[in-house]
């Protein structure tokens, strides 16, 4: 996965793109501490170019969400497609996550 990181004022946008894999924890990592030391008041995931995840990545969505509450930041996903977003539907995540 390749992730490219746009920060403004408090705000913080990370590009994903590619497939979202189990591989990936230590670069996601980033994100959630991102998250952790309140550097930001917002953060959307565009995942709108993510081919692919798998469980691990689902785990990981759901621990920076986690984060997110714990911190009150305001955490979104923008809209995914493809097989990202029959998954999404599979497992609810419009219910958990602000998905715009």
């Amino acid at each position: 996965m390749e992730m490219l990181k746009l920060e403004e004022s408090g705000h913080c946008r990370i590009q994903m793109r590619g497939r979202f894999t189990f591989s990936d924890n230590p670069e996601f990592r980033e994100v959630i501490q991102m998250i952790s030391s309140g550097q930001v008041s917002q953060m959307m995931l565009d995942i709108s170019r993510l081919d692919f995840v798998d469980s691990a990545a689902l785990g990981m969505l759901l621990l920076a969400r986690d984060e997110a509450e714990k911190h009150r930041i305001r955490l979104t996903l923008s809209e995914p497609v493809g097989q990202v977003k029959k998954i999404f539907n599979v497992v609810r995540f419009d219910e958990l996550f602000t998905i715009v």
